[in-house]
């Protein structure tokens, strides 16, 4: 245990840690994230007109905060700009929600750029502590992966797939991040029984 903990900065010993106190938290997300995943593949239509109604929500809460706001906006120049980016908010919200299939092709897109942002992040952070976690890095980078794999298929096919590609994604990236965050809460516990066993 001593010669691990040498190799490792204090940062990842930090992170290390952090995980092995909480492991059975993150057990139940990864889950959790698996059994929505299923769902969603099993059902991708289904999910992808959900998933634009959840986010025709967010859109539409945060335009009613933003109105909410402005009214605190110190000068007429932070007015008008609260004023402007609440009632698009808002617009947009209503939109989505009034005619939740037609804004699949531009949720797909924004979705396909998250995906983008989320692969490459887990992939550095992978590899970035690769020494931390020994056990579960290899599943962080195969999660990256695959959503850039996801990525790749629903450019390959735009615009046909766009019915279906929404849900189908946010499934398979929900069930791969599940994966992973399963696999991080075992490699955590192996540490927690390492070191349990050790101190007997």
């Amino acid at each position: 245990m001593a010669a691990i903990d040498s190799d490792l900065s204090d940062l990842h010993r930090g992170v290390r840690d952090a995980w092995n106190a909480r492991w059975g938290l993150l057990m139940f997300q990864g889950v959790a994230l698996i059994v929505l995943g299923v769902l969603a593949i099993a059902a991708p239509m289904i999910s992808t007109v959900a998933v634009e109604i959840f986010i025709g929500w967010l859109f539409l809460i945060a335009g009613i905060v933003g109105l909410v706001v402005m009214f605190s906006a110190d000068d007429v120049s932070a007015f008008i700009w609260t004023l402007v980016t609440a009632a698009l908010s808002l617009a947009l919200g209503v939109l989505l929600l009034y005619k939740p299939i037609t804004g699949t092709e531009t949720l797909t897109l924004a979705l396909t750029a998250i995906f983008v942002a989320e692969g490459v992040f887990q992939i550095v952070t992978s590899i970035a502590y690769r020494k931390a976690l020994p056990d579960a890095w290899g599943w962080m980078l195969a999660s990256g992966v695959c959503d850039l794999i996801l990525v790749a298929i629903i450019v390959y096919s735009w615009p046909v797939s766009a019915t279906w590609t929404l849900g189908l994604i946010a499934g398979v990236n929900l069930l791969t991040s599940g994966v992973a965050i399963v696999m991080a809460a075992f490699a955590a516990r192996g540490v927690v029984k390492s070191v349990e066993d050790a101190l007997k």
